[in-house]
C-alpha cells in the first residue's frame, strides 16, 4: 500500500489562526498546491475575504494568507486514500502531522478552523488529546465540490467568521 504524503505547513511565526484540511486530494498532490482542484471554492472564498483569490498565482495567494496571519495545513501527514474523497481515507497506517511542535513554534495561534467535518473529527480524535494549550475550534463547511449541499454564498457566510 503506497501512502500519500501531505504538504508542509504554510505559516509565519506570528500566525493567529490555523486552517486545517484533512489531506490534499489528487489534483492538489499532483500540482503540489493546497486546494488545486478547480471546483474547490477554498481560494474563491479566500479571495472574497482576503484578496487571495484564484486570479492570483499560487505564491501570491499564500502570501496574502501569511499577511493576514493565517496558517494553512492538513491534519494528516500521510495516509492511504484511493481518489480524493475524505470518505475514502483509511485510518490504517495514517499519520497525523506534528501539531505539538508546530503550535509551540506558532504561539500566537488561538483559533483552529477546519475545512469540513472529516478534518475536525480526525483532529479531535487523534491530535487534540495530546495538546496542552486550549484553542478555539470551529468546523466550517467543506469547500470541496463533493459538499454541494450548501451554496457558495452560504459557505462564504460561514467562512467569514475567520475574518474577525
Amino acid at each position: 500500500m503506497r501512502l500519500s504524503q501531505g504538504f508542509a505547513p504554510v505559516a509565519r511565526e506570528d500566525a493567529r489562526l490555523l486552517i486545517l484540511g484533512s489531506m490534499p486530494g489528487i489534483a492538489s498532490l499532483e500540482a503540489t498546491q493546497y486546494y488545486a482542484f478547480p471546483r474547490n471554492v477554498f481560494w474563491r472564498i479566500m479571495g472574497d475575504l482576503f484578496a487571495a483569490g484564484p486570479d492570483l498565482n499560487y505564491r501570491s495567494r499564500l502570501q496574502k494568507l501569511l499577511e493576514n496571519r493565517i496558517a494553512l495545513w492538513d491534519v494528516i501527514e500521510a495516509c492511504n486514500r484511493p481518489g480524493s474523497l475524505d470518505s475514502a481515507i483509511s485510518e490504517e497506517g495514517m499519520a497525523t502531522n506534528d501539531f505539538r511542535g508546530f503550535l509551540t513554534q506558532h504561539p500566537h495561534i488561538t483559533h483552529v478552523y477546519f475545512n469540513g467535518q472529516k478534518a475536525a473529527s480526525l483532529f479531535k480524535k487523534r491530535v487534540a488529546p495530546g495538546l496542552t494549550r486550549h484553542y478555539e475550534y470551529l468546523a466550517l463547511p467543506s469547500t470541496s465540490p463533493a459538499h454541494a449541499a450548501r451554496s457558495y454564498s452560504a459557505k462564504l457566510e460561514a467562512w467569514s467568521v475567520i475574518k474577525h
